[in-house]
């Protein structure tokens, strides 16, 4: 039981406060559970982020759901996943209910403009940390930037992260070629082909045009089931069926939705609270909610209990390897364009570096540097 109250204090507390996107939460998390608390190694928690980055859905939400397993089991796994969304839920349902009821979005502009540089300083330490874990080798180097000029040129996340994963392989393979006639794969297919297949849960399920609450849920389990990448692919997916086929939200309605998304602390997914509000109600709001994160709990208890397993086979170890220097990769690509948003003053520059000192020098829990930059923020505002 205590290890439940540390995972559901912790993940409640990071849902309130984990502003900035998967990158940003990422970082919040290894600075938690891997620097303060020691859960788990860094090399454990960097295999853990490959391996939600090979299976669809909100990546930082189920990298939550992976420690809570790690730390409390499948109750644990249950806790974290919950607690780590519902503040992000209750946060965006407040503002789906300003936005039916005044036709407007509350302001975040302040806020935001004092949190967003402290949100780099933070990020900016993390891969400090796992980039010296993961980049083990000079090869590895080499991936790490290959993949950051692939992403950079336009290529999806999803072949980035499995072409990294490759090419350790075949280097590895290469290696040991002379030495060995074959090699154990069974764990390695698994990993490769089993969570980047998605299961399609109910892919054909949502034909009515008519709006019902059971056409909400079955659609977002859909969602939750294929999707990879950002908020904006998942932009792409809702504009396709929401607003496209069925009509059931208008453009604006849409763009509202995610930009909500985006601003609130905790999971990017949360867009699904506020189009199901605005659907339908609290009811719609619930049913909409649990449909997109749902296949998260599903992939994550499928394919957790194999991550510590995976190492002892060579082809999945070195396909994690590569995976996890290509995760940093786009985690330090995301960084560089969140900067350039978010520095944009000798104001925010200050907050940054100042920021930056008091986490590396006297490694100052990151959620009062947010909670101080987003102070910084709301009295920028009102001078």
């Amino acid at each position: 039981m205590a290890a439940l109250k540390e995972v559901a204090l912790l993940f409640l507390r990071l849902g309130f406060t984990a502003f900035g996107g998967p990158a940003a939460h990422v970082a919040l998390m290894e600075d938690e559970v891997v620097r303060r608390r020691r859960w788990l190694s860094r090399d454990e928690f960097l295999d853990l982020l490959g391996a939600t980055n090979l299976i669809p859905g909100p990546n930082s939400t189920e990298l939550a759901i992976h420690l809570g397993h790690r730390r409390g089991g499948w109750a644990g796994l249950l806790v974290a996943g919950v607690c780590f969304i519902l503040p992000a839920m209750l946060l965006t349902l407040g503002a789906a209910w300003a936005y039916v009821r005044w036709g407007a979005l509350p302001s975040m502009e302040g806020v935001l403009y004092g949190v967003k540089p402290v949100i780099i300083a933070v990020v900016l330490q993390a891969l400090w940390g796992l980039g010296r874990s993961a980049v083990k080798t000079r090869v590895l180097a080499v991936v790490a930037l290959a993949a950051v000029l692939a992403n950079g040129l336009g290529l999806h996340e999803l072949l980035v992260l499995v072409g990294a994963g490759a090419l350790m392989v075949l280097w590895q393979g290469g290696r040991r070629a002379a030495a060995r006639d074959g090699a154990p794969k069974g764990l390695g297919a698994r990993l490769v082909g089993g969570p980047l297949v998605p299961l399609g849960l109910a892919a054909g399920a949502t034909s009515a045009v008519p709006f019902s609450l059971g056409g909400l849920f079955l659609f977002f389990v859909k969602v939750g089931s294929v999707l990879y990448g950002s908020g904006y692919v998942l932009l792409a997916f809702l504009r396709t069926d929401l607003v496209e086929r069925w009509g059931w939200l208008g453009e604006a309605q849409l763009l509202d939705a995610v930009a909500v998304g985006q601003v609130t602390p905790g999971p990017v997914f949360t867009t699904a609270t506020f189009i199901g509000y605005v659907l339908g109600g609290v009811p719609g709001a619930v049913v909409a909610t649990v449909g997109i994160f749902l296949p998260a709990f599903f992939f994550v208890a499928v394919s957790g209990p194999l991550v510590p397993r995976l190492r002892r086979s060579w082809v999945a170890g070195a396909v994690l390897d590569g995976v996890n220097v290509a995760s940093l990769a786009l985690m330090a690509r995301v960084t560089w364009e969140l900067g350039r948003a978010a520095l944009v003053d000798a104001v925010t520059v200050g907050l940054a570096l100042v920021s930056a000192l008091l986490l590396l020098r006297y490694r100052i829990n990151s959620v009062w540097l947010i909670l101080g930059g987003a102070a910084v923020g709301l009295l920028r505002l009102s001078w």
